[in-house]
């Protein structure tokens, strides 16, 4: 049976890439210290900034909400309601319970007001539905947070998530995706500062923070999320783990010392300019989200 470290009480967690085992109590201090080594590392942000906090209802966003306002940074969160039925009605109700608790302001932006929910758009598109999704939520996360005066935004991506997308990203040699893979993306042209203060957090060290924080978060999984292809590759990355504990850290780790930067050279940075439709950052003429609304209006017209 492992011992905390530092008191030498009952261990509740032990983290072999850290060579760690804490108590309920020293976890929790751990990881918030751990959160804000992290932010200052990176260069997050600072106490001056406005952070937007992208919160689905899930383990990690809400997690990483409460730990940022605990840290006494300036956050507040957005939640995008994906029309995903019963599903998106449950994190809803999660998020606006959470934000009451934390007496934190929720931003509330209904899909299918703005263009049409996840299952409606699957039909007129052939992405699948987790790019869909994807793409449709970054729209939204930049547009509202310059609408609204943040300048950084803030997601729960955790190492499993940035890990396993590393993984398949490498598998492919997605030279472009490599070469913006870190914890910050810049402002630039239009883009709202983004960056993943929990990127060196396990799924497991997330969800306990928020277990012992109370925190009520929605467990099921998203229904378009059960063919994706990041399930596949937290499968094989959680297997070599076992295996060989470490070697998620040690792979994402190793990639932005030794890797990222020359990527990051050779990245071509397209030229961006305003859509012509609403003004967003776009490669083309039309942004993609337009694009996506003008089928929606062709297809219902």
């Amino acid at each position: 049976m492992k011992k905390c470290r530092i008191c030498g009480k009952k261990a509740i967690i032990y983290m072999p890439h850290h060579r760690l085992a804490l108590c309920r109590e020293h976890f929790v201090e751990w990881f918030e210290k751990y959160t804000e080594r992290t932010i200052k590392e990176f260069k997050m942000f600072s106490k001056k900034d406005k952070i937007l906090v992208a919160i689905s209802g899930g383990k990690d966003s809400l997690a990483l909400w409460h730990v940022l306002r605990k840290l006494g940074y300036e956050a507040d969160g957005l939640y995008i309601n994906l029309g995903i039925g019963e599903y998106s009605e449950k994190s809803k109700e999660k998020v606006l319970k959470f934000a009451q608790k934390i007496n934190g302001k929720a931003i509330i932006v209904d899909l299918k007001e703005e263009i049409a929910g996840i299952p409606e758009l699957m039909k007129i598109t052939t992405r699948e539905a987790c790019s869909v999704c994807g793409l449709v939520k970054r729209y939204n996360f930049n547009k509202v947070a310059k609408e609204k005066g943040y300048n950084v935004i803030a997601t729960g991506h955790n190492l499993d998530d940035e890990a396993s997308a590393l993984l398949a990203n490498v598998l492919n040699w997605n030279e472009k995706y490599l070469g913006r893979k870190y914890p910050v993306l810049e402002e630039e042209a239009g883009f709202v500062k983004k960056v993943k203060p929990f990127c060196k957090f396990t799924e497991k060290e997330t969800a306990l923070y928020a277990l012992l924080n109370g925190i009520d978060f929605i467990e099921e999984e998203c229904p378009f999320s059960e063919d994706a292809t990041s399930v596949f590759y937290k499968k094989i990355l959680n297997e070599i783990e076992e295996r060989s504990p470490g070697t998620k850290m040690r792979f994402y780790l190793d990639y932005l010392r030794k890797i990222y930067p020359k990527f990051r050279k050779e990245e071509e940075k397209k030229e961006l300019k305003p859509c012509k439709v609403c003004g967003e950052p776009t490669a083309g003429e039309i942004c993609p989200v337009c694009k996506l609304k003008e089928k929606v209006e062709a297809s219902s017209g």
